[in-house]
């Protein structure tokens, strides 16, 4: 699903702001110009309707200057909701 959600990123080498620009129950992709590495562990501070929704993901890969895919990693169901409500409230 096509969207526009302001995200706070960081992995262990760089962190950086951008744009969730598509977003499904699986994963995302981040627009934004920091550089990262495929499988490197990332979390997502999504901001979006007045909070900050914390996520985990691995990168599965980047295009320098454009952005970068994750796969979310769910530590547990409530995990799993969050992202569902996210998505229920854009679309």
């Amino acid at each position: 699903m096509r969207t526009n959600i302001n995200v706070r990123w960081e992995t262990l080498k760089t962190q950086g702001r951008g744009a969730v620009s598509d977003l499904s129950a699986s994963g995302c992709f981040v627009l934004t110009g920091g550089e990262v590495v495929p499988h490197e562990l990332a979390r997502l501070d999504i901001m979006f309707a007045g909070e900050v929704m914390t996520l985990w993901g691995s990168v599965v890969y980047g295009i320098s200057e454009m952005g970068f895919a994750v796969r979310f990693i769910f530590s547990s169901e409530a995990d799993q909701q969050l992202i569902e409500r996210i998505i229920s409230k854009v679309s």
